[in-house]
């Protein structure tokens, strides 16, 4: 399974951007799919996840209400929405399939990774 991300940039405090994340593979279509972020310095962390059907998503605490997840299968593309950006949002994002249909905030859950695309808020 390929991923590819994209949507990343340059961004000033209060923007918006929108990560997409396409794969090469229709099975992908049944697993769930998150988004994490590496910041430097930092541990990776969940950003976002949903499941297979795109009914049940989780988000971690600092960008909830802010960043949205969605999919849309028939293209077997994930999206991140973000808006309302600040500097700690600054990182590299991966998106991810899942090695099951559900959500989850676990990296093990997750099976294959895209290469990343960087996000920069500057103050």
């Amino acid at each position: 399974v390929q991923l590819q991300a994209s949507g990343g940039g340059l961004v000033q405090t209060g923007g918006s951007l929108r990560l997409s994340c396409s794969t090469s593979r229709r099975t992908s279509s049944n697993n769930g799919m998150g988004w994490f972020r590496r910041a430097p310095g930092r541990e990776r962390e969940i950003v976002a996840a949903i499941n297979w059907r795109g009914d049940s998503t989780t988000y971690t605490d600092s960008v909830k209400g802010r960043f949205t997840i969605s999919r849309d299968k028939s293209k077997n593309t994930v999206y991140l929405q973000m808006d309302s950006l600040k500097p700690e949002d600054t990182a590299v994002y991966y998106c991810a399939v899942g090695r099951g249909s559900a959500t989850s905030t676990r990296t093990e859950s997750y099976a294959y990774w895209g290469q990343g695309t960087q996000v920069t808020v500057s103050s």
